[in-house]
């Protein structure tokens, strides 16, 4: 039921459809001027009971006691300004007795903060630590992008108050005037569609359960597809093993193939999956091969990979994408047909070993693809000769002791590790903060990682190491080992992807921002052993067996610019084939 009148009628509609569709009924709503585009979708919705209540203190208890009774998140809508401030005593109740809430505050758009505007205060965070899940909305758009980008925010948020655990969620919602539902004639070119397949997916988790307070059970069309495909991202688990065995019997009860991120341990365990596929980025970047391997329904574990080339193929082909996530965090940037499941990896296992078998078809394509991508990346990668950044990912698994602790640095390095690790057993267990993506702090992280595994191996590019060059300050009062595997190709690789590389100046100096330290100095006024790298046979050499104490900066230097270019060569030729022309 969306009101097309305006751009603010439509927003809130939207946003009142989905928690409809999720299974809100009740909002408890007190007066005011900017929350009228919110008081409006939700008193003219038949399937929400309106119940409008003066004062805001008193309202707010009162949606705490129907929550606390009912199991259900219950919805306060206010208006902007000292409004929401009433709430704050029952969400301390609510957030400290874990009782679900969707709070509603409207705004003032931006331009009308901090300068005097009429009730109008600083509402970002406004109850602090007190909630579980905070969102400052966008400005209102009537544009289809936008509304989807709104559908999800709003359905993150109510997933939030009742996973993991129950508590109240604020959704800070600022509206620019007209706010009286009147008539916008421009609103006309937004699609019908929106009325009917919308909202559609949104009701999935809802047949199964009558709030969601209550345990989740799988939905019913969770599995029922013949081209469905599990997508494992940068995870890191304590207990790898047990993380790869849950992943080999999903994959086997339901028949799908699993596209693995080179910082998931999945690749460094092949012997327990046949159905793994690392060549993922070089196939997809060919349209005949993603047409062809479309999916249909996706299970995605933690966050997705960070080949960009895999998110727009999933945001074009848009399948329905079931989010694996227990913390109960947003893990879907694409803003798509993404139903987040708040379930352990083992017991989505467990539950999914009864599923009946399906057409592996698919998953054969899949396998056959990636199998000869492989085979053709080893056939570029064996006879080179000459350290380049791309080879020391793929070769790297071979030369590592095994169940090595080894970090990724940030920028190329993980994106190398992601498009050219190979599939091997050595039980590596690779490390990265993809948390923020940022290269600060790569050394010391690196330390505490070896203070818990005794040995560790840093891989990093030259920027990223003396980003945290202070680090050296706490390396030899260590009693584990770390070993710096250095690619010192003197600037930052990854800005050699972007357009800007085309520019110079000031490309050189302002973005790739090449250093001449001389790391074997650096290493020296830090008293950790320095060793200069000149040929794969010495990296083997000297990795065979890790030392057991101190640090060691192992250098390999390497010329950015032809690395950039094979790279790209790499890139797109490996998955440059025809399956005709190979004989499948």
């Amino acid at each position: 039921m969306l009101d097309f009148r305006n751009t603010n009628t439509l927003w809130a509609s939207v946003l009142v459809e989905t928690l409809v569709h999720l299974g809100a009924t009740t909002a408890v709503i007190s007066p005011g001027s900017r929350s009228t585009p919110l008081t409006v979708a939700f008193a003219s919705h038949p399937a929400i009971k309106a119940i409008p209540i003066l004062d805001e203190r008193s309202a707010s208890f009162f949606a705490l006691g129907y929550a606390k009774a009912n199991g259900q998140a219950a919805i306060l809508v206010c208006t902007s300004g000292t409004a929401g401030a009433n709430y704050l005593p029952a969400i301390i109740e609510a957030f400290e007795s874990q009782i679900p809430l969707l709070v509603l505050t409207a705004d003032r758009p931006p331009e009308l903060r901090d300068c005097a505007s009429g009730q109008t205060i600083d509402q970002q965070k406004l109850f602090g630590d007190y909630v579980r899940h905070y969102v400052d909305l966008a400005l209102p758009q009537a544009d289809v992008k936008q509304l989807q980008y709104l559908r999800q925010v709003t359905a993150q948020a109510w997933y939030e108050s009742c996973f993991p655990i129950a508590g109240p969620v604020h959704i800070n919602c600022p509206f620019r005037d007209p706010l009286a539902p009147v008539i916008e004639s421009s609103l006309q070119t937004i699609p019908p569609k929106l009325e009917t397949s919308f909202f559609q997916h949104l009701a999935q988790t809802r047949s199964e359960s009558e709030t969601f307070g209550s345990p989740i059970a799988l939905p019913t069309a969770l599995g029922k597809t013949n081209r469905g495909l599990i997508i494992v991202g940068p995870t890191q688990p304590h207990n790898p093993l047990a993380f790869c065995k849950a992943i080999a019997t999903l994959s086997q009860s339901l028949g799908w193939p699993v596209i693995t991120d080179g910082l998931s341990p999945l690749r460094n365990w092949t012997s327990l999956n046949p159905h793994l596929i690392t060549t993922y980025d070089l196939l997809l970047r060919h349209s005949h091969h993603a047409a062809a391997l479309k999916p249909e329904q996706v299970i995605q574990i933690g966050a997705l990979p960070t080949s960009k080339i895999l998110r727009q193929w999933l945001e074009q082909s848009n399948p329905l994408r079931w989010i694996i996530d227990s913390t109960g965090r947003n893990r879907d940037p694409l803003h798509g047909a993404a139903i987040p499941l708040p379930i352990s990896l083992e017991a989505l296992a467990a539950a999914m070993s009864k599923t009946p078998q399906a057409s592996r078809d698919y998953c054969k394509d899949w396998c056959t693809r990636d199998a000869i991508a492989q085979q053709r990346l080893t056939h570029h990668m064996q006879p080179l000769s000459d350290l380049r950044e791309p080879k020391l990912s793929w070769l790297l698994p071979r030369l590592l002791p095994p169940e090595t602790a080894l970090m990724v640095a940030n920028s190329m390095p993980v994106r190398d590790v992601e498009w050219f690790w190979p599939l091997n057993d050595s039980g590596i267990r690779p490390y990265c903060s993809r948390g923020a993506n940022g290269i600060d702090g790569t050394l010391s992280t690196a330390l505490g990682i070896a203070h818990h595994h005794q040995q560790a191996v840093l891989l990093t590019g030259d920027l990223a190491l003396l980003h945290d060059s202070n680090g050296f300050l706490n390396a030899t009062t260590r009693n584990q080992h770390l070993t710096i595997l250095l690619v010192n190709n003197q600037g930052g690789g990854i800005f050699e992807r972007l357009p800007i590389a085309e520019f110079e100046p000031p490309f050189e100096t302002f973005f790739a921002m090449p250093q001449a330290v001389d790391f074997s100095l650096l290493a020296a006024a830090h008293g950790i052993a320095y060793q200069p790298i000149y040929t794969w046979e010495a990296l083997q050499a000297a990795l065979t067996a890790l030392p057991k104490k101190g640090v060691r900066l192992l250098e390999l230097k390497s010329d950015r610019k032809q690395d950039h270019q094979y790279r790209q060569l790499l890139l797109e030729t490996v998955g440059q084939f025809d399956m005709s022309a190979e004989g499948v």
